[in-house]
């Protein structure tokens, strides 16, 4: 199973990357096995140090603003307990992880990874259809160069729906930036 959240890793200055990840995960979660891509932060960060922190998160705004690096600031951060790394404050849940293998042999690289130590911060929010959207919105975002342009738009008119029916000013606010960016990216013009 795919579980989508978010990966905290420090690159060889020290400076911390948060990336959107949905690691392949086992029902303890006690093994997580990433595929990124080699030309990725993530992946250079894991190379450098194959340690990292994969962060179960329920605010959609930031997943999205790391989705499509528009983060302005980096969020609360606090530092992991047994690896070199940092725990997102705000999450619900981390899992620290060391990487045991790396396999390079194809464009996404698939690293196997060993839990070495968890914990939890606050209850999950819970199931909202519009916090599902925005997810698939932000993955969809991470592609606009590998879908076709009408593809992703009539993916994410669809999406709409649940935004305009259950969203609070979160989920609002994080579409409307998918939005904005996946726009300028197709170079679409409102009129």
């Amino acid at each position: 199973m795919i579980l989508e959240g978010l990966v905290t890793t420090l690159g060889p200055d020290g400076a911390i990357n948060i990336a959107p990840m949905g690691p392949i995960v086992n029902d303890s979660m006690t093994r997580l096995t990433f595929r990124p891509f080699k030309t990725s932060r993530t992946y250079q960060n894991f190379k450098a140090r194959p340690v990292g922190v994969f962060l179960v998160v329920d605010d959609v705004l930031l997943l999205a603003e790391a989705a499509i690096d528009r983060m302005e600031m980096l969020p609360a951060t606090s530092p992991a307990k047994v690896i070199e790394g940092q725990i997102i404050t705000d999450a619900c849940r981390w899992y620290e992880f060391e990487i045991e293998s790396f396999d390079d042999s194809q464009d996404r690289t698939t690293l196997k990874s060993r839990v070495v130590h968890m914990g939890r911060l606050k209850d999950w929010f819970g199931f909202n259809r519009a916090k599902h959207a925005v997810l698939e919105a932000a993955i969809l975002a991470t592609r606009v160069h590998l879908l076709p342009s009408a593809d992703i738009l009539a993916q994410l008119d669809a999406l709409s729906v649940p935004i305009q029916k259950t969203a609070g000013p979160q989920e609002h606010a994080a579409f409307s930036l998918i939005m904005n960016y996946v726009r300028a990216e197709l170079n679409i013009v409102d009129r």
